[in-house]
């Protein structure tokens, strides 16, 4: 619902995606001034917050209920894990930690609507910004009639919040709780899978980030001087066990599995990358990404991958992963196509298993061996120094059927 929002005649609950921070404090209150009443929902999907403060002050700014729900399982099981099958990347560089968060979030918030008989729902997402339009898509994909309150994109409210000030202002007037620190000069969103810094002196997409901004890794510079060796296995194309190498850790459950690869990955400064990208809507952003345990199996996962894949199966296992990623992070999470895709990928990974062998070093994933049941590398067949059941005599032909179509695009050259 991107119009204005008329008094109510009668209370309707919205239920607002709700941060604890200034800006959904704020929305939170003027839902409640065009008289709704709210309810509060906030998913645990991994990022570091205090859920019972936020709770506290969302009860004190008038929600009628505050819902908390942890996802993390499911994040990781529902959501991360088809992305490390798909070998997930958007344009060539981000793992998606965001994109994938959001359709988990907006699940959980259609759940919370249905369950408490609410016909709208709320977020804080700007216009400018792809949530907006994953958060209302996969809204709209999993309950068609619900409606939606966008503040950012509604003139209402947008002319009257023209920037921090006007936030604050109306946060002093309504006893909304301000906050006991700076705010930091860029805006960060933090879950399970990833940290993305953007927007203040981060918009220059010239600027180099301040050293003290990276929360999840270590500053690969400084980081230990000796590798963190890993054994990590998977399972059609799912991680089921890490081990450390050097000290016997071992972790077998996919939340603690996940959980400790971004503890050492991020103490050897693993995944930060800094990019510009295309946004859905259709501009170019700047974003830098910490995505720790997401790095590791990306890599380990590829190499797997390659081991146990038939070539020609691998190839349109590539494009789908493309579609994927595409459709991930354009928000199309439960659309037809994305379950379609989601479902051929998942196949493409019944025989994707085994153990690599994995170095962590100074920023850097080393991939260092493999081996695996369903493993395709015939180590008679390719030797050097073994014939095996391969005739080199019919290799003359297969290089003379090759070239047949090079021999013709010279002629075609030549007649010019």
């Amino acid at each position: 619902m991107e119009g204005t929002v008329t008094e109510r005649k009668r209370k309707e609950s919205v239920v607002l995606a709700y941060s604890g921070g200034l800006d959904t404090s704020c929305i939170l209150v003027w839902l409640i001034e065009h008289g709704f009443e709210v309810i509060a929902f906030l998913a645990n999907i991994g990022q570091d917050e205090d859920f019972d403060a936020a709770r506290q002050k969302a009860t004190k700014l008038g929600a009628k209920k505050v819902v908390i729900k942890d996802v993390r399982k499911e994040f990781v099981e529902e959501y991360i894990w088809p992305a490390v099958q798909a070998n997930a990347i958007y344009e060539d560089r981000y793992l998606l930690g965001t994109s994938l968060a959001r359709p988990c979030i907006a699940t959980g918030l259609i759940e919370t609507a249905i369950a408490e008989g609410a016909g709208y729902i709320s977020h804080g997402a700007t216009g400018k910004g792809n949530d907006q339009v994953r958060f209302e898509l996969s809204a709209y994909a999993l309950l068609p009639q619900i409606k939606v309150i966008s503040p950012w994109k509604m003139p209402e409210f947008f002319n009257r919040f023209k920037g921090r000030a006007d936030l604050f202002e109306y946060a002093q007037a309504h006893d909304i709780p301000l906050p006991v620190t700076p705010k930091a000069p860029w805006s960060m969103d933090a879950n399970l899978m990833h940290i993305s810094y953007e927007s203040g002196i981060l918009e220059n997409p010239r600027s180099q980030a301040p050293a003290d901004m990276y929360l999840m890794t270590t500053d690969p510079k400084v980081a230990p001087d000796e590798p963190e060796k890993l054994e990590i296995e998977f399972k059609r194309g799912i991680p089921i066990r890490v081990k450390n190498l050097t000290d016997g850790i071992e972790k077998r459950d996919s939340l603690e599995l996940f959980e400790y690869l971004n503890k050492v990955a991020g103490q050897h400064g693993v995944g930060r990358i800094d990019i510009v990208e295309n946004r859905f809507v259709g501009m170019k952003s700047r974003g830098i990404y910490e995505t720790p345990a997401g790095t590791v199996l990306h890599h380990c996962h590829l190499d797997i991958e390659l081991l146990t894949m038939d070539r020609e199966l691998r190839k349109i296992k590539q494009q789908l992963s493309v579609a994927f990623a595409e459709q991930v992070y354009k928000g199309f999470w439960h659309s037809p196509e994305c379950v379609f895709t989601r479902h051929c990928i998942g196949k493409s990974q019944e025989g994707v298993e085994g153990v690599v062998l994995v170095h962590l070093y100074k920023g850097a994933v080393y991939v260092v061996g493999r081996d695996s049941p369903r493993s395709l590398y015939n180590q008679e067949l390719v030797s050097m120094d073994v014939q095996g059941e391969y005739d080199p005599a019919d290799a003359a032909g297969f290089i003379r059927i090759n070239a047949l179509r090079l021999k013709e695009y010279k002629r075609l050259q030549d007649l010019k």
